[in-house]
């Protein structure tokens, strides 16, 4: 996988205010800020892109969808365009890929992945985006996430929603009962957690059943252990799984996975325990356990599901920094990118204009369950205190915050079930005993991935 710089290619300042002014008057119509640098009014009645409807593809059902419908809402108030969106499920490459073959290829995808991002941008799917997304991402987005939603310097993503993957949620009533405090070191958290379990309840629910939060789990220990060049290095396969750099951060979790007490079912237990299992072990009505690792959509789950009120009975703590490194920061998140094929190019673009302000943020901030990246955005755009500190800590962490390894990597090995990362880490929580097997199985797996990968 091709490594993505992170100093970019800096804005050509004259050249970007000259084709704003030329070219995007679609940008006054959206409330934003017009090419003299002032706040642009709210478009007329009927809008400049009256009569056109833009298809918006994404993963998106539920809550999610129903939210970032209000958002696509607040495009068409602004500017007359309709919008109609259609859930792709999880397999986005592939529906995409179906639909432009057919000749029924959506406007803008919102894509979940770095790695297919990527992959869109070298069939030459994707069109680069205008100098005004460009000026945006420039001035109010850490260059990381410019880096990510570019292919070899040119800017295809815009990162609309992004997610805080560092966050360990737990339930205070647990801790109180055991008389702890929340750890600040992953050594001080193995030891709340046994004091937890000595405690008479479980300590951490694992979904294990569900292979990407093993993955989630095994980035946030390397990264703070092993440091961002090399978490860089082993996202794009410049290093072997069998550094010892990844044995070490094996041994690292093997010390909480191979304790089955601290464990809610021991490990068993955890592989047959998907997502939203381990969030009910913590918040449900049984409460089983004290703790469970997973980002800030823990809190939806909790809240939703279990009426757990945020910041009171459901509460997190950063994930803690290993063996003296700084705490981690990973991140995923979904880049608007607008597709060649699409038939509405002027007014998809518009969209991506839109999407890149804070006031297409705030709709959906408004509504919980969402974070951006966009440092424009007011934290007080945030309905709770809970979801304003996981993302001031997002936003704080600037270019130390790294992308979900996994969705860096090709899908072979990074995303699927059954399969690649996932199965060798299931095969690790069910085994935990031989780390340098695990690290070979993994190379194993990652060395055939990226090679079909780059041989495509």
């Amino acid at each position: 996988m091709t490594h993505l710089s992170l100093k970019g290619t800096a804005l050509n300042r004259r050249r970007t205010t000259t084709a704003c002014c030329s070219a995007l008057t679609l940008a006054l119509a959206l409330g934003a800020t017009s090419c003299s640098g002032e706040p642009a009014g709210p478009a007329e009645e009927g809008g400049a892109l009256a009569g056109q409807t833009v298809t918006v593809a994404g993963v998106w059902s539920g809550a999610e969808q129903k939210n970032f419908q209000k958002v696509l809402d607040a495009f068409s108030a602004k500017t007359g365009a309709q919008t109609r969106f259609v859930s792709t499920g999880d397999n986005v490459s592939t529906v995409i890929g179906s639909k432009i073959e057919g000749g029924n290829a959506p406007d803008v995808v919102m894509v979940p992945q770095v790695g297919v991002l990527q992959q869109f941008a070298r069939q030459n799917w994707l069109a680069p985006l205008s100098p005004a997304v460009q000026q945006s991402v420039q001035s109010n987005y850490a260059p990381v996430w410019k880096s990510y939603g570019s292919v070899e310097d040119t800017l295809y993503g815009l990162y609309f929603k992004a997610s805080n993957k560092s966050t360990v949620w737990y339930s205070p009533a647990a801790l109180d009962q055991a008389g702890v405090q929340p750890p600040k070191t992953f050594k001080e958290m193995l030891a709340v957690a046994g004091t937890v379990a000595d405690s008479g309840l479980s300590a951490f629910a694992v979904a294990g059943e569900d292979g990407w939060t093993l993955t989630d789990w095994f980035e946030n220990v390397y990264l703070s252990q092993a440091g961002p060049q090399k978490y860089d290095q082993l996202a794009r396969h410049e290093i072997k799984w069998t550094d010892p750099s990844v044995v070490n951060c094996l041994k690292t979790l093997g010390a909480l996975f191979s304790e089955d007490r601290l464990l809610a079912g021991g490990r068993n237990g955890a592989l047959a325990t998907d997502f939203p299992g381990s969030v009910e072990k913590v918040f449900g009505p049984k409460g089983e356990a004290g703790l469970v690792y997973e980002g800030d959509f823990v809190a939806g789950v909790a809240q939703g599901e279990f009426n757990r009120k945020i910041g009171e009975e459901a509460m997190f703590f950063p994930f803690p920094a290993v063996d003296g490194g700084a705490a981690p920061v990973v991140s995923g998140g979904d880049a608007a990118v607008v597709l060649k094929e699409g038939k509405n190019q002027k007014a998809a673009m518009a969209l991506l204009e839109f999407l890149a302000t804070p006031q297409a943020a705030e709709v959906w901030a408004a509504e919980g369950g969402f974070l951006s990246p966009n440092k424009a955005l007011d934290l007080a755009a945030y309905g709770d205190d809970t979801l304003r500190a996981t993302a001031k800590s997002l936003v704080e962490a600037g270019d130390s915050v790294r992308f979900d390894m996994s969705d860096q990597a090709p899908a072979a090995f990074g995303g699927t079930k059954g399969a690649g990362e996932w199965k060798v880490l299931q095969d690790f929580l069910r085994d935990p005993s031989n780390p340098d097997a695990t690290a070979a199985a993994l190379e194993t797996a990652a060395a055939k991935a990226y090679g079909t990968a780059n041989q495509g």
